[in-house]
């Protein structure tokens, strides 16, 4: 309250508030700062959020390149709001929010790609408060997790890939097609390090090495050679000059852009290329793959978690509904329901009871009685 009143009327504190605040603990002496009450002070081991920055993300080599890139991405984008010279203790929860709100609107990015961004930062500023530089992470508190978005879910039909793969101009794009929507690859990285030496022709099964995941299990799975998949590697491994390596051969640059050539090749087959060209692939193939298998097969062989599944990679198909329609039970059901009515339109109108009307008794005038002069309890002696 002497606070309060120093500012109000521009004077200075008395001593005895003076010795309060310096003998105040490091956090309470910072929430007065943030408030305008108390001059700041000076803090060498506070780092700005540009030092920050550069010095946690240097020590990050564990990462792969392309997380590296989306590290870069937040990195920019924190900097260009904030600006590199604010303080990293001075970033508020209200200030992320207000962070939030600029990468919709002035970034205009998508919804999940805010998420990512802001998933990054709490990364980021988690790494700090670990090592107690800051007191509370400000972006702990906002949702990082991707939204699942079913208007981008596609399910490619059968007889779409076989359109498709009959407009791939050769082996190769063949056996990339089949590996992602018979096998449940994921492409590029999964495809491109398949290799002839993970194929186990005698138990009919491959291994896959899936480098999103390895450092949760290794990234090793099995994946059956199923029956719409063996052919396509059976020709490309006949096609395979002696001593090759790995199985896709002509696209091992890393440049190379798989998505164009293939949005190519679908229009090419007459059709409209859909949303998450390789990743709708997958979908289909665990979709399908669910009818048949238990979850928690399907996705050992997808290579994700049954959440994930769940939330990101099985639909709902027009065929679902198809087969719940034609589901014999529910026919059995219907018919009986039908001659039932055949019945009673023959023999006569229900009743409520369940009897028709020409089996019941004639009704009779049941006109309530009054009530005697004893009410209700029986006659007690005595009273």
């Amino acid at each position: 309250e002497h606070l309060l009143a120093c500012k109000a009327t521009g004077t200075a504190p008395r001593a005895t508030t003076t010795e309060w605040i310096a003998a105040l603990p490091d956090a309470i002496r910072r929430r007065l700062e943030r408030t305008g009450l108390i001059e700041r002070q000076e803090r060498v081991s506070v780092p700005t959020l540009g030092q920050w920055l550069d010095t946690y993300l240097s020590t990050r080599r564990d990462v792969k390149p392309g997380t590296a890139v989306f590290y870069g991405h937040t990195k920019r984008n924190l900097l260009e709001f904030f600006g590199a010279d604010r303080l990293l203790d001075t970033i508020t929860a209200g200030d992320a929010d207000e962070f939030r709100i600029h990468l919709a609107t002035t970034e205009g990015l998508a919804e999940n790609t805010v998420r990512r961004r802001l998933r990054m930062a709490k990364q980021f500023l988690n790494a700090a408060l670990r090592k107690q530089i800051i007191e509370a992470n400000p972006f702990a508190d906002l949702k990082t997790a991707d939204k699942p978005n079913e208007a981008k879910f596609y399910f490619i039909t059968k007889e779409e890939a076989q359109a498709v793969m009959e407009a791939c101009p050769d082996g190769q794009w063949r056996l990339i097609f089949a590996l992602c929507r018979f096998g449940g690859l994921r492409c590029p990285s999964e495809v491109l390090r398949l290799r002839w030496e993970d194929m186990d022709w005698e138990r009919e099964r491959f291994t896959v090495h899936a480098s999103k995941t390895e450092h949760h299990d290794g990234g090793i799975r099995n994946v059956p050679m199923f029956p719409e998949l063996r052919p396509h590697l059976l020709e490309a491994y006949e096609q395979a000059k002696p001593g090759t390596e790995q199985v896709i051969t002509r696209y091992q640059n890393a440049n190379q852009n798989l998505r164009t050539h293939f949005s190519r090749i679908i229009k090419r087959a007459g059709l409209e290329p859909w949303p998450k060209l390789f990743q709708n692939l997958r979908s289909t193939r665990e979709t399908e793959l669910a009818k048949t298998f238990p979850i928690h097969v399907v996705c050992k062989w997808i290579g994700n978690s049954q959440p994930v599944a769940a939330k990101h990679y099985l639909q709902v198909t027009e065929g679902h509904y198809a087969e719940a329609a034609q589901n014999p039970a529910q026919h059995e059901a219907v018919q009986d329901r039908e001659q039932q009515k055949t019945k009673e339109a023959e023999t006569g109108e229900l009743c409520l009871c369940g009897h028709t009307q020409e089996d019941t008794a004639p009704c009779r005038d049941m006109e309530p009685l009054g009530m005697g002069p004893a009410g209700f309890e029986p006659a007690t002696n005595g009273l």
